[in-house]
């Protein structure tokens, strides 16, 4: 499958096998092409939490409004966000470039981030949205769908998986073989009520 057909036929998925296991390889796959995703400074702020115990899973599926899709697909990842990433030895997002660049981003990461929760709470969101369209992405090209999902309690779930006091709940990406085709699409907007050029009229 390429690129357009992916982004074409990647569909959010309720209902899917819950006896469909995904092999590790396929896993080490969605994941390695997931940490490709592109993030300011490279500090790759996302953190990948794979719940594979079913209890665990069963629980998270009570503090998300009872969605099957939590316990039935045969992958549930957590995407979560270290907002301090950018201070936990920022040397290593740089360590092979070119020594006059590690000089410049050293200082230029502190200076952007320090003191201002709000912008380490933004590029977490930004990051781990890209990072969870990487893996929708990729687990369409290996022939499984998925569902992009936000409705569950933040604040339980970050208690249930054990969160540091610096990670944040973003979302979770639910993975695997679809049991009912998608309803067709309920309304895109067309592209030019979306677009604007160089100013908004």
């Amino acid at each position: 499958m390429n690129l357009q057909e992916a982004i074409i036929n990647r569909r959010s998925i309720k209902v899917f096998d819950p006896d469909h296991v995904i092999s590790e390889g396929e896993i080490k796959t969605l994941l390695d092409l997931a940490i490709l995703s592109p993030s300011a400074f490279n500090i790759q702020h996302w953190r990948f939490i794979i719940v594979n115990n079913q209890q665990l899973r069963q629980q998270i599926r009570e503090e998300s409004w009872d969605q099957s899709q939590v316990t039935d697909a045969s992958l549930l990842i957590v995407l979560a966000g270290d907002t301090m990433a950018w201070n936990k030895s920022p040397e290593r997002y740089w360590k092979n470039a070119p020594a006059e660049v590690q000089q410049f981003m050293m200082p230029a990461t502190n200076q952007y981030y320090k003191s201002k929760p709000e912008i380490q709470r933004d590029e977490v969101m930004r990051s781990c949205g890209m990072a969870a369209m990487n893996l929708m992405l990729t687990a369409k090209d290996l022939g499984y769908d998925s569902c992009p999902m936000d409705g569950f309690n933040f604040d339980a779930v970050a208690k249930l998986l054990n969160f540091p006091s610096d990670h944040i709940p973003v979302m979770f990406v639910a993975i695997g073989k679809a049991l009912q085709d998608p309803r067709p699409r309920s309304g895109q907007l067309p592209v030019d009520q979306v677009v604007q050029y160089n100013q908004f009229k």
